[in-house]
């Protein structure tokens, strides 16, 4: 399958210069559900705007919740004064405190001036890996969020039932981490635009890939097609990054347009999901002058169009690059969850004209 776009070199949100992502899984033990002592299907993923070298320099910021019936920390402070500073932490939704914990004890340990605000305010989103994972056991530990810093870097980034991925169910088939980019053209010149997702929504008969409606031609476990609408209680955090020179309202607007990209493979974001979307700039201002007067630089709105296109483009495919790279799952009470099948997507998509040659 080829979706629209141009990508980066590793079509991920690592595409962004600077950015890096680091992951921790965490998969052990079988059967029944014993709290406390699993089975464990869970992990972190950590994305570092700046790297670990700039941590604590902030970036533009805005967000936008689709539906919020979900958690991203630091929300209320981009809404007020539209950046944040330091990592972005996913994870399962029982574990949001630790993991914001870690950040924060790491965080203090960083040497770095933190300038006119002194206090630590992590980002950190969530969503319910509970079918497959004892989430009430809480199995995240500090040093797992530490491995994921330690882990992260730029290039290609792992995808699937990875990380905060993994033990999420997406569309009905295993889901979890995905990411894309997109280069887009603005006035001339060229800008990045990356996304992360870690993709937990929606039921098997809303799947669309590409226009096709794929939920609703693959048989479900009991190999009916078409089967009855259960009820969305999944949810989806989507990251939206990019180098290009943004005001925080007009990232507000691309964090808009995740939404966009998250509808165009068929959730219309029920009421039990919680679907955050989170956008940034790694573009710098110019530091205050003498007189505490800073200056930056940021795109007109009329040309903001093909930033939009690349956000909705990028998070379409983060989703199906989820989908795909995850593999069949057996968790807690020996419930299994199905990855799409390879085979089954192909012939739909070659039989309503949508196959090309991969990338």
């Amino acid at each position: 399958m080829r979706f629209p776009g141009e990508t980066g070199p590793a079509n991920a949100i690592t595409d962004i210069p600077g950015v890096e992502v680091g992951q921790t899984t965490l998969i052990h033990g079988d059967g029944a559900l014993h709290v406390g002592a699993g089975p464990v299907r869970t992990g972190v993923t950590i994305v570092l705007p700046r790297g670990r070298s700039g941590v604590l320099q902030p970036v533009k910021a805005g967000v936008y919740a689709l539906n919020g019936n979900g958690e991203m920390t630091g929300t209320h402070w981009i809404e007020e004064a539209g950046i944040f500073r330091g990592p972005i932490g996913l994870t399962n939704t029982h574990s949001i405190g630790m993991v914001h914990h870690a950040l924060v004890r790491w965080l203090c340990r960083v040497d770095g001036d933190r300038g006119a605000y002194p206090w630590l305010m992590p980002v950190v989103a969530e969503t319910c890996d509970a079918v497959l994972n004892d989430m009430d056991g809480l199995h995240i530990e500090e040093s797992h969020v530490l491995e994921a810093i330690a882990a992260a870097a730029p290039g290609a980034v792992a995808e699937g039932s990875v990380g905060g991925g993994t033990g999420m169910v997406c569309y009905g088939f295993k889901g979890g981490t995905g990411t894309a980019s997109r280069i887009v053209g603005v006035a001339g010149q060229d800008y990045r635009v990356g996304v992360l997702v870690q993709a937990n929504m929606g039921i098997r008969p809303w799947l669309n890939v590409l226009g096709v409606p794929v939920g609703e031609c693959i048989p479900g476990p009991d190999g009916q097609h078409n089967e009855p609408a259960a009820r969305e209680q999944g949810s989806i955090i989507v990251v939206v990054g990019t180098d290009a020179p943004l005001l925080s309202s007009q990232l507000k607007r691309l964090a808009r347009r995740a939404a966009l990209g998250v509808g165009r493979t068929g959730t219309p974001g029920g009421d039990g999901s919680g679907d955050i979307m989170l956008a940034f700039s790694t573009h710098s201002d110019q530091a205050p002058d003498d007189h505490g007067v800073c200056r930056t630089e940021y795109l007109a709105q009329h040309t903001l169009d093909p930033l939009f296109l690349g956000v909705v483009e990028a998070v379409e495919e983060s989703i199906l690059n989820a989908l795909i790279a995850a593999r069949t799952m057996v968790g807690r009470n020996n419930t299994r969850v199905e990855a799409l099948d390879h085979s089954m997507l192909v012939d739909l998509m070659r039989r309503h004209g949508r196959l090309a040659e991969t990338r």
